[in-house]
């Protein structure tokens, strides 16, 4: 493994060097997104203190269900290992993403920010079309980043599996090495695509590599699964053989994924590092489901290659409104598992705790011991205290989304018709493009939206929407110029 990438090589990495170089070190900090940005420091410790500071292994999945686990109580599918991080773990409920689809929830996972103030209001594809959506081609580097904010703390870090921080499609994006992290191996980013099945065999390496070193360390590990195309395997399509050809796909494919979790799993134990080792498994949106019954063929993606469809989407949310791409929970309220032996505790469900993903920066810096840099303001809190079962946070600040979605809703799609969202408190108010049509829930006591309450909480419906509003309004117009592919042509009428 290379101390860069270990899918990389010299001509990409010097003509990313000559692109970083023309972009002002910083990011969206107070006051100015291209102000200076101070390193973040570690918390003042002994040496000896140091050396056990936790290690972080945060495994994101791609479009996997609330229900797509033994442990939420499917029928079928298997997933014994991260049953047994819920096992030695606690379960949170009432977790939710910052989008219904990919690349604005990997936004708000590095940034701690929402991700429509950067224009990532969609997943990103080839350029005619980002610029069409009036987004940028990738994610800022400048921007505040989690994985620099722990590089410059001490810790080592690296990135395997999909990054979708911009596209394969775009082959001047910025590599994942220029975001803050010492080794990648990915897909759906420029340069070469690792294969989708080779995450957790480099993050085994990235381990003992680390812990050879005696350094901490974070590590990203986003499992292409299950999202399409379905790259299966014969020997898990015998392990569910007995099911009808779409279920056995989508279970197959699920059953790979946790067999490679596993293997990390294991990694830690064999090394001793299991009890130091903070690992959440959660997903980056609610699954994917086609709009009409549609048979399994094969199709052929260009960055992971050929496999199933559509069609065999079989993923269920745990009777969560909507499915991927929803900003209803089935789109945005997914798994989120986590392990720290002796820490958090061991089969323990946490069903009251509103975590977002606008958290995990906050939370994963003061887990590592790392200050945010002064000036810095993210949208989310640390959620320390509340994975520790010490006291759940309470959130003064409301939560918000943004995503394009049509009006008035598609009749094969009835769920897909929220463009905006808003969660302050208990309350969650949705509406469409132009807020002419809203509903309101009790998202504790209703969290399957079943019971539209506007009608008798006119009061809330207005509060939230004037905040959802200005929180609009706040937004910018347009993404920077600098996260522009040079394949952009004229400006999008």
């Amino acid at each position: 493994m290379r101390s860069d990438s270990v899918y990389d090589n010299e001509d990409v990495r010097t003509s990313r060097r000559h692109f970083l170089k023309s972009c002002l070190a910083g990011g969206l900090f107070a006051g100015s997104a291209s102000a200076a940005r101070p390193a973040p420091k570690p918390a003042k410790e002994t040496a000896r203190a140091a050396a056990k500071r936790p290690n972080i292994l945060f495994i994101f999945a791609d479009d996997w269900g609330w229900g797509d686990l033994g442990c939420h109580g499917h029928p079928y599918v298997k997933t014994p290992n991260i049953d047994r991080l819920a096992a030695e773990g606690t379960d949170f409920h009432h977790f939710t993403v910052a989008c219904g689809v990919c690349s604005p929830s990997r936004t708000a996972v590095m940034t701690g920010h929402f991700p429509a103030r950067y224009n990532i209001n969609g997943h990103f594809a080839w350029v005619p079309s980002n610029q069409k959506r009036n987004m940028p081609d990738w994610l800022d580097p400048r921007a505040p980043l989690l994985p620099r904010f722990l590089k410059e703390g001490g810790y080592a870090t690296a990135h395997f599996g999909k990054w979708h921080l911009s596209n394969n499609m775009v082959p001047d994006s910025p590599l994942p090495s220029e975001y803050g992290y010492d080794a990648y191996g990915a897909f759906n980013c420029a340069g070469e695509q690792m294969p989708v099945h080779e995450d957790a065999r480099n993050a085994i390496a990235f381990i003992e590599k680390s812990h050879r070193q005696g350094k901490p360390f974070f590590i990203n590990l986003w499992i292409h699964e299950p999202h399409t195309p379905f790259h299966t395997l014969p020997k898990y399509r015998w392990r569910f053989r007995d099911l009808e050809e779409a279920d056995n796909i989508y279970a197959s494919v699920l059953s790979h994924a946790d067999d490679r979790i596993g293997e990390v799993l294991q990694a830690l134990d064999r090394l001793g590092l299991a009890e130091n080792t903070l690992v959440i498994f959660s997903s980056d949106n609610g699954p994917a489901r086609a709009a009409s019954p549609t048979e399994p063929t094969l199709i052929h993606d260009t960055a992971t290659g050929a496999g199933y469809g559509i069609g065999a989407s079989r993923g269920v949310t745990g009777g969560r409104k909507g499915y991927k791409a929803a900003l209803f929970e089935g789109g945005i309220g997914v798994p989120f598992i986590a392990r720290w032996p002796g820490k958090i505790a061991a089969g323990k469900v946490d069903e009251t705790s509103l975590i977002s993903a606008v958290d995990l920066l906050p939370t994963f810096c003061e887990v590592a011991g790392v200050e945010l840099p002064p000036g810095y303001r993210p949208d989310g809190v640390s959620q320390m205290s509340t994975l520790l079962g010490r006291a759940n946070v309470s959130r003064k600040k409301p939560l918000f989304w943004k995503y394009d979605s049509r009006w008035p809703a598609p009749k094969d799609r009835p769920d897909h018709w929220v463009s905006y969202a808003i969660v302050d408190q208990c309350w969650k108010l949705v509406a469409n493009r132009d807020f002419s049509y809203v509903e309101l829930y009790d998202i504790s006591a209703d969290p399957y939206e079943k019971n539209d309450l506007k009608e008798k909480h006119s009061e809330v419906v207005k509060a939230l929407k004037k905040k959802l509003l200005a929180w609009k309004m706040s937004l910018p117009e347009k993404p920077s110029a600098h996260c522009f592919s040079k394949l952009r042509t004229s400006p999008p009428k």
